[in-house]
């Protein structure tokens, strides 16, 4: 099975084309089209990611300052910046990218991740990229048990001490698209320590000391992440543009997931 990556688009804008289509998903790169849409980035300093996504910009002088297509810098990471003819001005994305070079003279970008998409309990910093390479590690386990992993999300509990990294996971068989599949605990259990072997080092070493307790799968019914999506179009999104958030904040939203929780499962106490 050969992997290909044509184009980067989003419900916002269209924004470039990989010109390698047939590379290796780890060297994807996409030539940005400056006719797609009006682009500007800002500087972002990997180690002190800020803190603002989805929501127009707010100039101040301490403001780093955007950078125009032709002016960004290889190696340097930006968030994009689009305004479009159907109405977007300064929109932030939200996602994260590094300049990688340039083809004739429009840059090149690989995609690195979404902005303000991450896990903490004691300091770490688990983004959303490394829940996403997580999560395909055990996709590959439910894969062979004949389960679909259909939506995902997470967020950070810290209603207990130590705190704990909690996923939510709506599953189904592969030969149907409503039964929830018979869910054997140990191979679940399995899916749990798969997704912490998955993260880095600095979570395995606060798992060690008991610092963060085991990570925890809650399986909910069909539905709730639909129930998820309804509760976010009444406040507001756009259903046309809705994405299951990679990360929960909101209790309310919690609320309704927690609500079609019908088996959790727990890591094996295990040191990594």
């Amino acid at each position: 099975m050969v992997v290909v990556s044509l184009y980067y688009a989003s419900s916002e804008a269209n924004f470039g084309i990989n010109l390698k289509p047939l590379c290796k998903p780890s060297e994807v790169s996409y030539t940005f089209l400056p006719n797609a849409a009006y682009f500007e980035f800002l500087p972002l300093d990997k180690d002190s990611v800020r803190d603002k996504t989805h929501q127009q910009l707010e100039f101040d002088d301490t403001s780093p300052k955007l950078v125009d297509l032709v002016n960004v810098k290889r190696g340097q990471y930006y968030e994009v910046v689009v305004t479009t003819l159907a109405g977007l001005y300064q929109y932030r994305v939200g996602d994260v990218h590094k300049v990688t070079g340039f083809y004739n003279e429009s840059p090149q970008f690989e995609f690195v991740e979404r902005q303000n998409v991450v896990l903490s309990i004691d300091g770490e910093k688990t983004s959303e990229a490394d829940i996403s390479r997580a999560i395909k590690n055990a996709k590959h386990l439910l894969d062979s048990l004949g389960i679909v992993l259909t939506s995902y999300t997470s967020y950070s509990d810290t209603s207990s001490t130590p705190g704990r990294y909690v996923l939510f996971w709506g599953l189904k068989t592969k030969e149907s698209n409503n039964d929830l599949p018979k869910l054997d605990r140990l191979r679940m259990e399995e899916c749990c320590f798969i997704l912490e072997e998955s993260l880095d080092d600095i979570y395995k070493l606060l798992r060690n000391s008991n610092t963060i307790a085991p990570l925890e799968i809650r399986v909910v019914r069909q539905g709730t992440f639909d129930a998820l999506m309804d509760f976010y179009a009444s406040k507001g999104a756009s259903i046309a543009q809705y994405k299951t958030p990679s990360c929960i904040k909101s209790e309310e939203a919690r609320n309704i997931l927690n609500s079609g929780v019908v088996a959790s499962f727990f890591s094996p106490i295990t040191i990594f």
